[in-house]
């Protein structure tokens, strides 16, 4: 039993990055903006993060840093598809190339540097109930942090007037205009709480989830995350059992190890990625669902006055 509160735990913390990542990408996407350089920018965030953290102790301002490192590479990002109208294919992937290779040379004196762990915030009382208090009452902040701020999407998307006019430019951004929103600007927004939020989870793994920095790191989360929002057909709370569900898959090697099952480890660490291109294949079964719910400009440039 105590094994499999510690595999619920650690599913939790695995799935924490993906689901930030992912809610930041699902607010960029019912925008209409398809922000496939989310692994590069968490990559940029991740060695910022790290660094700060380095030098002053502080997680929390390493978290900043994450954010604010996002946010401007989501910067040059927004003001290349959305101002200049670039492929938004093309430009994300030349972001998500820039920020490995960005992250690996600014990163390379921080290799090996040593980090303090960070404590666990164990919730009184609620951590001594047996099994939930192993598996869910002693976690990171953050844990509980990205389970709010999925409730806190949900809300803004479907209870709020501005959520409704980030949905609308997200269908038909001309009709938007025509209304006399200014799409431009809210799109961006849009981009830039995406690539913080991007940030917060690169961050959150090279501080918390490791904690150290290395080439890489991301190791393809942000390509998952990207495959969240299709899975979770872009609904929050969907997105986050996703999450839960490809953390707890990255989980099942070192499980399955602890249980004295011989499987070659290096086809363990494929199980996530196999599980998200299973999970894509069955989902794109049924195109008619996916066109439903997918937002209808996402991808598409928009051309005030035409």
């Amino acid at each position: 039993m105590n094994e499999l509160a510690l595999l619920v735990a650690a599913t939790l913390s695995a799935g924490t990055p993906l689901a930030v990542a992912a809610m930041g990408l699902l607010i960029n996407e019912r925008a209409g903006v398809l922000n496939l350089g989310a692994e590069g920018t968490m990559l940029v965030a991740a060695v910022a993060g790290f660094g700060v953290a380095w030098l002053t102790g502080n997680e929390w301002a390493a978290m900043a840093a994450g954010a604010l490192a996002g946010a401007l590479v989501s910067l040059v990002f927004g003001w290349l598809v959305i101002w200049l109208n670039t492929n938004q294919y093309a430009t994300g992937l030349a972001i998500s190339l820039f920020g490995s290779g960005f992250s690996a040379f600014v990163g390379i004196d921080l290799v090996g540097k040593p980090l303090a762990l960070t404590a666990p915030l164990a919730l009184p009382l609620l951590r001594d109930l047996p099994f939930l208090g192993v598996a869910v009452f002693r976690q990171h902040l953050m844990v509980y942090l990205a389970m709010a701020l999925t409730g806190g999407v949900a809300w803004f998307l479907y209870r709020t007037r501005a959520g409704l006019v980030l949905r609308a430019i997200g269908e038909s951004p001309t009709s938007a205009h025509a209304l006399g929103y200014p799409v431009r600007l809210i799109r961006l927004a849009a981009v830039l709480v995406g690539g913080a939020l991007c940030g917060v989870a690169g961050a959150y793994l090279s501080v918390v989830y490791t904690p150290l920095w290395v080439e890489g790191m991301v190791a393809g989360r942000g390509w998952i995350a990207l495959a969240l929002t299709v899975f979770a057909t872009w609904r929050p709370a969907r997105l986050l059992l996703g999450a839960y569900l490809f953390g707890g898959v990255t989980m099942l090697q070192m499980f399955l190890q602890a249980q004295g099952v011989q499987v070659a480890a290096q086809l363990m660490s494929m199980l996530p990625y196999l599980a998200t291109v299973l999970v894509l294949v069955l989902i794109s079964r049924n195109p008619a669902w996916i066109r439903l719910n997918m937002p209808a400009s996402l991808g598409k440039p928009f051309f005030p006055g035409l």
